[in-house]
């Protein structure tokens, strides 16, 4: 590649890359501690250490150290609970959204349990039975349905019982607290 002077803009001249004109990393070697020197890096420049290194020359103490850090580690978790918020709502709409549809497809379903006994009622008034009786047969069958489905619940309820291990430790917390509280009393 090459790009014309700026000086008389007839004369090209070769543009080098990037990485020709990159400094290398400065090597460290120990201090020569007779002739007062500090390492060098190879472009003959003095290293200096880095911004974040702690030195006590600084005149940080422990403390302010102490208290950088737990303001850092404060910030992170502040950030971790925001994420966390940030995800949690869109987890939270996502579940509502999907109860909904779920309402909706029962009611629905619900409400078509109508057209289908109607369409079995018309189905046994097919095979030659009077309208009255074929409502009547679905009918029956209904009721059968509805007291075999009740009579399965109640059981079901029976079996329910109270949380007895739950009850127990809660008495034993506070007979404990009782006995510990009262005989702390201060005069």
């Amino acid at each position: 590649m090459t790009a014309s002077s700026e000086n008389d803009g007839a004369t090209p001249v070769p543009l080098t890359k990037a990485s020709e004109h990159t400094l290398e990393p400065p090597v460290w070697s120990p201090p020569d501690e007779a002739a007062g020197t500090t390492p060098e890096t190879p472009a003959g420049q003095t290293r200096t250490k880095p911004a974040h290194a702690a030195d006590p020359s600084d005149g940080q103490s422990l403390g302010s150290l102490v208290a950088d850090v737990t303001e850092s580690i404060s910030t992170i978790v502040r950030g971790e609970i925001e994420l966390a918020k940030v995800e949690l709502r869109s987890s939270v709409k996502n579940v509502g959204v999907g109860i909904g549809f779920f309402v909706g497809a029962a009611a629905i379903g619900i409400f078509s349990l109508v057209f289908g006994f109607i369409a079995l009622a018309e189905g046994v008034i097919a095979l030659g039975l009077s309208r009255w009786a074929g409502y009547l047969v679905v009918f029956g069958f209904m009721i059968v349905l509805i007291a075999l489905l009740g009579f399965m619940g109640f059981r079901k309820v029976k079996k329910v019982k109270a949380p007895e291990r739950t009850i127990a430790t809660s008495k034993d917390t506070i007979a404990y607290l009782k006995a510990n509280t009262g005989s702390s009393k201060r005069p």
